[in-house]
């Protein structure tokens, strides 16, 4: 039998200390005045039905999955705007906390079906009673519109079990263009919006202190 609570307890500890530190690097913006590039950080770790599936499909044995599966724990950052990914990957390549071992690039290099988004593969120590734990984990950079287009594609991937059906697949396709098109857009008018928004948060701000 195997023992997955003895198994999963160091990524659903890594999960929970990273988004605490992720998290974080927003909360410094902030305290800067700074528009954050860090809209908002999601994290899970991967469920034993998923972790299964895929290491049949990878062909990964049980003993080996520490090693070669990279993503059993995960975390999202998400953007507003594109150029705001090359600037969250540039802060975690600075940060001594953890090691990135791996970096793949699907915004510049897009998956065939569409998807883009920026992974980083860490290597993350983990502290525990037994002394400190190395694990695995990866950090997935995304704007909004990546994230919608990708969630959307994930469920019809679990639908079709990967095999969809060519109109889906088309119509797929063209909404990530649309998506990325849109990213493209936000860009452009990027100083327009943060003012903007700047602008809304000091008159929310003191529209509360004079309630107060």
């Amino acid at each position: 039998m195997y023992k997955w609570d003895i198994f999963l307890a160091p990524y659903k500890q890594a999960v929970e200390e990273l988004k605490i530190k992720l998290k974080g690097m927003r909360s410094q913006f902030e305290l800067d005045s700074n528009p954050s590039p860090i809209e908002f950080v999601t994290g899970r770790v991967k469920p034993i039905a998923s972790i299964l599936d895929k290491a049949k499909h990878k062909e990964i044995p049980l003993d080996q999955l520490e090693r070669e599966m990279q993503d059993i724990a995960g975390l999202r950052m998400m953007c507003q705007f594109v150029d705001d990914i090359h600037t969250v990957v540039n802060l975690l390549r600075n940060r001594n906390d953890f090691e990135i071992v791996e970096e793949r690039d699907y915004i510049s290099h897009k998956k065939t079906s569409g998807y883009r988004s920026y992974h980083v593969v860490i290597r993350y120590p983990v502290q525990t009673i037994h002394g400190e734990k190395k694990i695995l984990a990866e950090i997935q950079i995304r704007t909004l519109a990546m994230n919608f287009w990708a969630t959307i594609e994930h469920s019809l991937n679990y639908k079709y079990k990967g095999a969809f059906p060519i109109d889906i697949k088309t119509r797929l396709q063209r909404a990530a263009e649309a998506a990325f098109s849109l990213d493209e857009e936000m860009s452009i008018i990027r100083g327009e919006i943060q003012e903007a928004q700047v602008f809304f948060t000091r008159n929310k701000e003191l529209k509360n202190e004079e309630k107060g």
